[in-house]
């Protein structure tokens, strides 16, 4: 590999890093669509098993940022934390139940937009704010979220 330098040696260089920072980007963003697919099949599997065996679906409101307000929405599912800030839908898609502060969305409510679901909620935040996607599946399905 190629040191930086002046000329041809600090272009061939900067090139190889960029092209190693894309090889990096594609790398995780594979991972992460795989990861993300697993979710799905875990989540579908709980509303299918919900559906069929309880609990039974409640409506689902999103919390606004600083936790004092609360919007309601469309949606019918399961809440996967105790806090209620992460869902699933009776579709089984998953749902970041935040939001910003808003006398609109007192007035008319909010429709939240689906996301990409992960293995572990909550990971990268403080102790004890992960759980593993399977062991939220199981409180849900014991009725242990309420």
């Amino acid at each position: 590999m190629a040191t930086p330098g002046t000329g041809d040696d600090a272009a061939r260089w900067r090139e190889e890093r960029r092209a190693a920072a894309d090889h990096h980007a594609q790398s995780l963003a594979r991972r992460q669509a795989a990861e993300s697919a697993r979710a799905r099949q875990m989540l579908h599997g709980l509303v299918v098993r919900a559906l069929a065996e309880g609990p039974s679906p409640e409506p689902l409101v999103v919390r606004s940022f600083d936790g004092r307000h609360t919007y309601r929405t469309p949606l019918q599912g399961w809440y996967l934390r105790q806090d209620r800030t992460l869902a699933v839908d009776t579709d089984g898609e998953f749902y970041v139940l935040r939001a910003p502060t808003s006398l609109r969305a007192s007035l008319r409510g909010v429709r939240p937009e689906p996301s990409d679901p992960p293995l572990v909620l909550g990971a990268g935040g403080k102790d004890g704010e992960s759980l593993d996607l399977d062991v939220a599946i199981a409180r849900v399905l014991a009725g242990g979220t309420r």
